[in-house]
């Protein structure tokens, strides 16, 4: 698994605490909520499948909060997600800011 940052990191104890010093420090927290979109859904293998997922951080009035607002985080996230004995679980993902060009 990744961090936010781009470290790579293995497991709970590796990842649980670059999580919580994120939500301590604010960076972590987008707005008073966010809009999730799936973007593109693709099925390479049965019992495999590949999301992009799109979230939208959100003002108090929940309008998307432009780009360019350095203080949140909308992101764009790439899940890959397999089928055991019926149920659908999260195998990998990669988050990636979006940010307005330079």
């Amino acid at each position: 698994m990744g961090s936010p940052y781009g470290a790579t990191v293995m497991g709970y104890d590796a990842l649980h605490p670059i999580h919580r010093g994120m939500f301590e420090s604010g960076v972590a927290v987008a707005g008073a909520s966010s809009r999730y979109q799936a973007v593109q859904v693709m099925a390479p293998a049965p019992d495999v499948a590949i999301a992009h997922v799109r979230r939208a951080a959100l003002d108090a009035d929940g309008e998307p909060v432009p780009i360019d607002d350095a203080s949140v985080f909308s992101e764009m996230a790439m899940y890959l997600l397999v089928r055991r004995d019926g149920k659908w679980w999260l195998a990998a993902g990669q988050n990636t800011p979006i940010r307005a060009k330079p």
